[in-house]
C-alpha cells in the first residue's frame, strides 16, 4: 500500500507536467487543429506526460490550490503556450505569404477554409499551409517540439525563481519574424509578378486602346503559378530554415 505522502508526491510530479504538456498542444501548430477533438488533446498529453515523467527532474509538492500551487500552474502554462505559439507564428507566417501573393495574383477572391484555425483564408494560403505542414510531420517537427518542452523542465524548472524579465516581451518581438518570413518565402514569385504588372502598364500607355484587363488578368495568373512551380525548392528550403529558428528561438525565449 502506498502512503498519503507518497500518493501526494506521486500526483506532484505527474500534475506540473501534464499542465505544460497540455498547454503546448493548445496553442502549437496540427495539435491545435480545430479538427483535433479536445479530448484527443487530453488523452495524447495524459500520454506523452506518462512517458517522459520518469526523465523529468523532481517536481516540488506543492498542494495545487495553495497560492504557491496557483503559481506554479500559471506559470507552466504560460511555458507552454508561449513555445505553441512560437511554432503557430511560423504558419502565420505561411498564411500571411500566401494571402499576399494571392492579392498580387487576382485570387484573392478565392478563398477556402484553414483546417488548422478554422477561419477562411486564400486557396494559395490553403496550398502553403498543408506544404508546411507536410514538411513539418516529415522533419519530425511535433516530436522535437514535445522533446523541446521535456528539456524546458531542466531550462526553466517548475519554481518561482528563474524567470526572465525579459520573457514575455521576447515573445512578443518574434512577431517581427512572422512578416519577414512570409516575405521572404513568396519574395520570388512576388517580385516576377511585379515585372509583369510593370510590363502590362508600359504596354497600356504604348497602347492605350489595348484592353489591359482582359489580357493582363488571365496571363498574371498563369505566371504566377509558373513561378509557384519553379521557387518550389526554394520554398521548401526556406520552410525547413524556418521551422529550425522557430524551434530553436523556443528554448532561447526560455533561456
Amino acid at each position: 500500500m502506498f502512503s498519503a505522502e507518497q500518493m501526494m508526491v506521486w500526483s506532484q510530479g505527474y500534475y506540473w507536467p501534464f499542465l505544460r504538456f497540455s498547454a503546448l498542444f493548445l496553442a502549437s501548430p496540427i495539435f491545435s487543429a480545430s479538427s483535433f477533438p479536445v479530448r484527443g488533446r487530453v488523452l495524447l498529453a495524459v500520454l506523452v506526460t506518462a512517458l517522459v515523467m520518469p526523465s523529468l527532474p523532481e517536481m516540488p509538492v506543492v498542494s495545487p490550490l495553495s497560492a504557491t500551487g496557483l503559481l506554479f500552474a500559471g506559470q507552466q502554462v504560460v511555458i507552454g503556450l508561449a513555445m505553441g505559439f512560437i511554432l503557430q507564428m511560423v504558419f502565420g507566417a505561411v498564411v500571411i505569404a500566401g494571402q499576399s501573393l494571392a492579392m498580387t495574383m487576382g485570387l484573392g477572391f478565392a478563398m477556402a477554409v484553414d483546417p488548422q484555425n478554422g477561419v477562411q483564408v486564400p486557396v494559395l494560403s490553403q496550398l502553403y499551409v498543408i506544404f508546411a505542414t507536410l514538411i513539418f510531420l516529415s522533419i519530425d517537427g511535433h516530436l522535437i517540439l514535445i522533446q523541446f518542452l521535456a528539456d524546458s523542465f531542466i531550462l526553466l524548472p517548475v519554481s518561482l525563481t528563474g524567470w526572465s524579465n525579459d520573457f514575455g516581451i521576447n515573445v512578443v518581438l518574434l512577431g517581427s519574424q512572422m512578416f519577414l518570413g512570409a516575405l521572404l518565402l513568396v519574395l520570388p514569385a512576388l517580385t516576377a509578378i511585379l515585372l509583369i504588372n510593370v510590363a502590362f502598364g508600359v504596354i497600356t500607355r504604348a497602347a492605350p486602346q489595348l484592353n489591359i484587363f482582359a489580357v493582363g488578368f488571365p496571363v498574371t495568373i498563369l505566371a504566377g503559378f509558373v513561378f509557384i512551380t519553379l521557387s518550389m525548392p526554394s520554398v521548401f528550403e526556406r520552410l525547413v530554415n524556418m521551422f529550425d529558428t522557430g524551434l530553436s528561438q523556443a528554448l532561447i525565449v526560455l533561456k
